[in-house]
């Protein structure tokens, strides 16, 4: 018995050993196939983080570098793409994921800006993936088009904005918008003490302004008690709908637009009402001209009544499409870009309190070489166009927000032949260059060390505003696509800034927070709520 319960324990014990043997003969493919997966996974993890050194982010197979692209997206875009140009010495070639639209070389280099917007101009258009992104929005307008479509709009709208007649419509419309609404808007604050959106405010204004002489019509944006406009509304949405296609393979939001889901939904929205608006616009000035007295009619000098006065290279009237195209895109350049702008530089006035001081100290130098007597009464006092010009010091404090926070922050062309870069970077036909004008107002080796600092008097010589190259500040564009509105844009911010400043001080609400939001034109993500301070007459007289 003892040799058979022998037997029976060394039966039982064999079979067990026996049994766990198989077990793990079984598991062994899979533990091999688990250690080589951990190793593929380590090594290629490593081999990743490593091309962070060459690339400047870590690449990944398929995906390329798309998580650190989301990653940035979460947080401040515009900073996270300033630190990976500075890190790389001003280029980087971006690597989006296989046979996706995101590949790009991201530049902040000037002399990379000039050979692209200057130098070798035609080899760098906007190119078909920008025009496509933005075609529902902005069809064949000037800021979306290229080669001859591009050269006719521009060379007509160039002769229009030299005009004297439309300087002076400019001037007057400003005028009226300041002293009629703006300010009332503005003495209704002080009056409740009541906190307001002056980003806001100021959208409002510019968008009234730019209807006017776009369409040679008056939306009333900026009037007491700030009402809705739908065509305002939808044009915004619709800016900030479009501007989120360039951060998506075109293949996902292609596929949203035909299924009319999410963010496409809302800009075909967007986009049915601002179609409505200018269709109806069009169509009601073309029976005012018909009605009108030729006098009449040519005095008009905005630019829808201009354009359809012209004829297209077939001698026939430009179509109601093409029309609708000019008047769109050129709200999209004279809205967003000054008032942004502006909304920028109250805020980082109210942080330099040195810098307003200095500005008010210029506006009363200017006026009291006036001999009229209504230099006392800041309500009355209207500041006319050679007195504007002679405001050196507020040009260059607003060119200072500009360089910090430009209105358009990055920009985009495409490369219709193989190139090189002056610094060395191959670009080959068919890549998407953005050229980043955020980052370069940051870049200590273009500005120096101060870059970070909000800093007029780096645009002044001898007292006198002195401009940069416009590859070096590129704000305003460069080369042939410089900016046709620059000179009324500046006209513009310091006519606003100068007649807000002399009557207020603008204080920001403590803790509201500023950040700039990711659009076609840097808007601030929260607005910018601010509470007015009448200015005193001795505070006033005391500079």
């Amino acid at each position: 018995m003892v040799d058979s319960s022998n037997h029976t324990v060394v039966t039982v014990a064999s079979g067990g050993v026996y049994g766990r043997s198989t077990v793990l003969r079984q598991l062994m493919p899979e533990l091999q196939t688990l250690e080589v997966l951990l190793a593929v996974t380590i090594f290629v993890t490593i081999h990743s983080l490593r091309q962070k050194k060459k690339q400047g982010l870590p690449v990944w197979p398929v995906i390329g570098m798309l998580p650190s692209m989301v990653l940035g997206l979460r947080g401040n875009t515009y900073e996270w793409v300033t630190q990976t140009l500075i890190q790389q010495g001003g280029t980087f070639v971006f690597k989006g994921p296989w046979f996706s639209s995101l590949n790009s070389v991201l530049t902040a280099d000037p002399r990379n800006l000039e050979h692209l917007l200057k130098s070798n101009f035609k080899n760098f258009p906007k190119g078909k993936y920008f025009r496509e992104a933005l075609h529902d929005l902005l069809g064949n307008g000037i800021f979306n088009a290229d080669d001859e479509t591009w050269q006719r709009q521009r060379k007509t709208a160039s002769i229009e904005f030299h005009s004297t007649q439309f300087r002076n419509l400019t001037a007057s419309s400003l005028v009226e918008l300041v002293h009629d609404r703006l300010l009332p808007v503005l003495e209704e604050a002080v009056e409740t003490t009541t906190p307001f959106d002056l980003q806001n405010v100021l959208l409002r204004l510019t968008f009234d302004n730019v209807c006017m002489i776009a369409f040679g019509v008056d939306p009333g944006c900026l009037r007491p008690g700030l009402p809705v406009i739908p065509f305002a509304q939808a044009f915004e949405e619709g800016t900030e709908a479009a501007a989120l296609r360039f951060v998506m393979p075109m293949a996902a939001w292609k596929a949203m637009r035909f299924f009319n889901l999410g963010n496409e939904a809302r800009l075909k929205k967007s986009i049915k009402a601002v179609d409505e608006f200018a269709d109806e616009v069009i169509r009601t000035r073309k029976k005012e001209l018909e009605l009108e007295s030729e006098d009449k009619a040519s005095s008009r000098s905005d630019l829808l009544t201009i354009f359809m006065r012209l004829k297209d290279d077939d001698e026939k009237p430009y179509s109601d499409k093409f029309l609708r195209d000019i008047c769109v895109n050129f709200i999209l350049a004279g809205r967003d870009t000054s008032s942004v702008a502006l909304a920028w530089f109250f805020w980082l006035l109210n942080q330099n309190p040195e810098v307003e001081k200095n500005i008010l100290s210029e506006i009363h130098r200017i006026l009291a070489e006036r001999d009229d007597s209504d230099v006392g009464s800041n309500i009355s006092v209207v500041f006319n166009p050679e007195e504007v010009k002679k405001m050196d010091y507020l040009q260059a404090a607003l060119t200072e927000a500009l360089r910090l926070y430009p209105s358009v922050p990055l920009d985009h062309k495409e490369v219709t032949e193989d190139d090189v870069f002056p610094d060395g970077t191959v670009l080959k036909k068919g890549t998407k260059i953005i050229y980043g004008i955020y980052p370069m107002g940051r870049m200590e080796s273009i500005w120096g060390k101060d870059c970070s600092e909000f800093k007029p008097e780096r645009w002044l010589r001898d007292g006198r505003f002195v401009s940069e190259s416009a590859y070096k500040f590129t704000a305003f564009n460069g080369g042939p696509r410089l900016c046709l509105g620059k000179d009324f844009a500046y006209y513009q911010m310091k006519f606003v800034a100068a007649a807000v400043i002399y009557r207020y001080r603008v204080d920001v609400v403590p803790g509201h927070p500023v950040a700039p939001k990711l659009a076609l034109t840097m808007y601030m993500k929260y607005g910018l709520k601010v509470t007015l301070c009448k200015r005193d007459q001795s505070e006033v007289l005391s500079h």
